[in-house]
Parts: structure tokens; sequence; C-alpha cells
């Protein structure tokens, strides 16, 4: 009996080292999936204020807590099974269905481009503007559903890195990505966008003349941070959904743009010697961004065509 109890527990002891080896396998692919996906993380950062921007100071919380769970829906119960049924059943399809969603992040980047100039929008824009909850509504209904394709993104750059792992490991590592990024995201874009009422308690402060002046200063900052971070949120959608369209062509056997477009970068990058990483970079993102452009402005050009065929069909 003794002896028996032994090993159980030996067999017990074997099992949690295990366990305990698999958390590490798993902590470890996830930083380092996570470190991979940082990139389009940062364009999910930048393009998120846009969304809170004019509205009522009072509601931007609550409205980035309710991307922030339609994130978390997005990444864990919608695209981890479908990704890792994918990858198990049709590897193929992954590249077509990211650059479907690439192609709307284009549409999208080209729509609210036309709607700076003046140029009009989508339905969306059309939301009456004395309904706060139906905008409330809308302006959270359009961030997630871009949102699920910046996530897409990021999981499937996570994914590719764990591929060769068993299932159960991908699905852990998914997860953890999944949570420490819409963690990650949202709670610098609450940050961004409460970083005026924070500025505004520094000035109120008793004493402290530096801490004040800096309270100040924040607060007559922030508007022009929030409206360039609108800008460059338009400019990410165009970049990333360009980029996943280079990637995609390329994954598929298409030399053309990503060859070209890595070329010039790498040419253009060695002019600037210490700097040539992040010139090139550049230089990719506009190459990108450009190619978003295109392709989305062709879209929306079209979309609005058909918009006024069926307009003058119904007079």
């Amino acid at each position: 009996m003794p002896s028996g109890l032994i090993a159980l527990l030996d067999d017990v002891a074997g099992i949690a080292k295990l366990a305990a080896a698999s958390i590490d396998d798993v902590g470890a692919a996830a930083g380092k999936a996570s470190t991979k996906a940082a990139g389009v993380v940062v364009d999910d950062a930048a393009v998120t204020p846009r969304y809170v921007t004019g509205l009522a100071p009072s509601r931007e919380l609550p409205i980035i807590a309710k991307i922030a769970m339609g994130s978390f829906r997005n990444k864990l119960i919608i695209i981890l099974p479908i990704a890792l049924l994918l990858t198990a059943f049709a590897p193929w399809a992954i590249t077509p269905i990211l650059m479907c969603g690439g192609t709307y992040l284009c549409f999208e980047g080209a729509e609210k481009l036309l709607e700076a100039f003046g140029h009009g929008g989508h339905a969306e824009a059309a939301v009456v503007q004395g309904d706060a909850a139906l905008i409330e509504k809308t302006t959270v209904a359009g961030a997630v559903r871009t949102d699920l394709i910046l996530s897409a993104e990021i999981m499937a750059i996570s994914l590719a890195d764990v591929a060769h792992q068993p299932i159960l490991t991908q699905a852990a590592v998914l997860v953890v990505v999944g949570v420490l990024m819409t963690v990650a995201v949202y709670g610098v874009v609450g940050l961004i966008v409460k970083m005026d009422d924070i500025g505004l308690h520094l000035a109120k402060r008793a004493g402290g003349g530096g801490m004040r002046a800096f309270g100040r200063g924040l607060v007559k900052g922030m508007p022009v941070v929030l409206s360039a971070l609108s800008g460059i949120g338009t400019a990410a959608m165009l970049w990333v959904g360009g980029g996943i369209l280079v990637h995609g062509t390329h994954t598929l056997g298409l030399h053309w743009p990503a060859e070209p477009l890595e070329h010039i970068a790498h040419v253009v990058g060695q002019v600037f010697g210490p700097l040539h990483g992040v010139v090139s970079w550049l230089v990719t993102a506009l190459g990108s961004a450009i190619i978003g452009l295109i392709v989305g402005g062709v879209i929306v050009l079209l979309v609005h065509q058909l918009g006024r065929l069926r307009s003058k069909e119904s007079h």
C-alpha cells in the first residue's frame, strides 16, 4: 500500500512538472508571438481613439470598454476556433480570408479619407445627430468590425509562430496573446483619451507649480493629439490593409508588388545608414498605404456608383 501511494505521488509529481513545463512553453511562445504581432497592435491602438473623438467625455471610457469586450469576443470566440480549424483542415484558406479583411480595411480608410475632404461617407455617417444612443451603438459596431480584422491579423501572426506546436498549445498561446493584446491596446487607448482629464486634475492641484503647468499643457495639447491620432488611425487602416494585401499576394506566389516594394525600401534605407531599419519600415508602410488607398479608392468609387444607380432606379 505505501509503495502504491508513493508511486501515485511520483506520478502526480511528474504530471505537475509536465504541466509546469507546458505553462512555461506557452508563456515563452506567447511572449515571442506577441512581439511579432506588436506592429499590428500599434496600428490597432492608433485606429481606436478616432472612434471616441468628438463624443461626450463621460461616455469615452464606457465606449472603449464596450469596444474592448467586442475585441475579446472577436479574438476568443470568433477568431480562435476558426483559426484552429483552418490551420488543421484548410490552411490554404487563411491568406485569402485575411486579404478580404485587408481589402475591407482599405475601403474603410479610403472612405474616411473622402469624408475628411467633404465627399460624404457610407450609411454609418447618416446617423441622426441627436440620437446619442444610436450614435454610440453605431460607433461601437464600426470599431468592433474594424477590430475583427486587426485582431485576425494579430492572431494569424501569433498562430504562424506556433504552427508546429500541438493544437492545445496553439489554443493556449492564442488565448494568452488575445487577452494580453486586448488589455494592452485598450488600456493605452483609455489612458490616451482621458489624458486631458488627468491634465485638468493636475492643473487644479494646490502648490506644485511645475505639475500644474504640466497639467495645463496636457489640457491644451490633448485635443491636438487626439485629432492627430484620428488621422493616424485612418492612415493605419490604409497601411495595414495594404500591407495585408502585399504580404498575401506574395504568399500566393506573386512577386509584385511585394518584391519591388521591398527592394525600394532597402535601397532608400541604405542611404540613411544607421537609420536603415526605421527608414525601410517607413518606405514599406508608405508603399503599403498607397496600395491600400488605390484598392480602397476603387472600391469606394464602385460602391458610390452602385448607390447612385440604385437611387436613380428607385426614382
